[in-house]
């Protein structure tokens, strides 16, 4: 019985199988708790990461510059192929489920976006872009600290969705969530002939809150998500991993439990060889039609919700500029970042684009003029309600806001 519900030294309470609360033990608890008393009136944030190195040169299309078409003389997207967009950029025509949200603003993208001491490996890329702070020792995730300083005290504020295992993002003192689904969430073992629940409250009580604190946050996250009501979506999603991650998040934000921010991973974008032509069963639009259609879904589910959720993708790394021998596209640096939600000013690319001559590459890959930090921290601070940045993004230098999102 053990082995279903446990609390390890790392801070993490395993709920059954496919969940597990983390960062309710150990140093840092009393600090952040200690903002409980201020309700949370921000959006919430959804981080969606595309993970493998999404190629954002396939996706956002720079079809104004000459040399994307001389470096990808087989799989670039032809001009007359891309929807929406202006003179320098298109949208991959896949994207066709979101064009009328690029058209209404609610959809947009940040082109040329990169980290600081970029890496082409997955792992230290991916790392290195969660953990947000380079140039320190600090350890947590960036989304952890930022339910840090958002005042979270209850692990319904972050879950990663559509995972068994504490994410990245999350990790570190803050509580969070991971869950594989809404209605898969329970306490293994626990019904009317073994009670879990009831044993593991009299167990701690009377104990100090030091180490009660973790079966009180189960008991009161199983009973959140048992108080939910069965749920018929507004919107007909994918029948994906990713579809279904986004409807439970959905479900959540209208469902008033306190959400603060969720964090989803969509991964297969890592296409070294046929990537294909832009069309219907070629293996980037196929990828990039099911990332639309659950994104389109998404929105039209959360109806007026919509107006306070703010997603945006990241990803470890961009893809090279020039395609290679096996009409794919090897680990490259510069990328492009997709946002959606009501506050976001779309209908349009935002950053500055550095062009893709061989003199304005950076080692063979788009330049990134956008450090991701910028972008992640206008939205906190313009839409999350966040102050200072210093907690959550140690060493960044202060750059000036792209503008794209609005203020609540």
């Amino acid at each position: 019985m053990l082995a279903d519900c446990c609390v390890s030294r790392r801070g993490v309470l395993t709920i059954g199988a496919g969940a597990a609360l983390t960062g309710l033990i150990g140093e840092g608890l009393s600090t952040r708790l200690a903002f409980a008393g201020t309700p949370y009136t921000g959006d919430t944030l959804v981080v969606l990461s595309l993970r493998g190195g999404f190629d954002g040169l396939s996706a956002i299309v720079p079809i104004g510059d000459a040399e994307y078409y001389k470096a990808r003389p087989n799989i670039a997207v032809p001009k007359t192929n891309v929807i929406a967009g202006d003179a320098m950029f298109g949208l991959h025509p896949a994207f066709a489920p979101l064009q009328a949200r690029w058209a209404a603003g609610t959809f947009g993208a940040v082109h040329a976006v990169g980290q600081p001491n970029p890496s082409r490996s997955h792992f230290q890329a991916m790392e290195d872009m969660e953990r947000a702070a380079a140039g320190t020792s600090i350890r947590t995730g960036w989304l952890d600290r930022t339910l840090g300083v958002a005042g979270a005290s209850f692990p319904m504020a972050g879950v990663a969705m559509g995972t068994s295992s504490p994410a990245r993002l999350l990790s570190g003192p803050a509580p969070s969530l991971s869950m594989l689904g809404v209605d898969s969430f329970k306490l293994n073992g626990n019904d009317a002939k073994t009670p879990m629940m009831g044993t593991l409250t009299k167990l701690f009580d009377g104990a100090p809150d030091l180490l009660a604190q973790p079966a009180r946050a189960v008991g009161q996250t199983l009973g959140t998500v048992g108080a939910l009501p069965a749920y018929t979506p507004a919107a007909t999603y994918p029948a994906t991993a990713l579809g279904n991650a986004l409807r439970d998040v959905a479900r959540l934000v209208k469902g008033n439990v306190g959400l603060m921010a969720a964090a989803v991973d969509f991964g297969d974008w890592d296409m070294h060889e046929a990537l294909g032509t832009a069309v219907k069963g070629q293996r980037m639009y196929d990828h990039l039609t099911e990332l639309a259609l659950a994104l389109d879904a998404f929105a039209t589910d959360l109806g007026d919700a919509f107006t306070r959720v703010t997603l945006v993708t990241l990803s470890e790394f961009g893809r090279r500029v020039a395609e290679n021998g096996s009409r794919g596209v090897d680990h490259g640096n510069g990328n492009a970042m997709l946002l959606l939600g009501g506050g976001v000013r779309g209908g349009r690319v935002h950053g500055t684009w550095p062009g893709l001559a061989p003199a304005n590459l950076t080692a063979g890959d788009l330049t990134a003029t956008t450090d991701y930090r910028t972008v992640i921290g206008e939205i906190l601070q313009r839409r999350c309600g966040l102050g200072a940045l210093t907690e959550v993004f140690p060493n960044a230098a202060s750059a000036a806001p792209l503008n794209v999102v609005s203020a609540r």
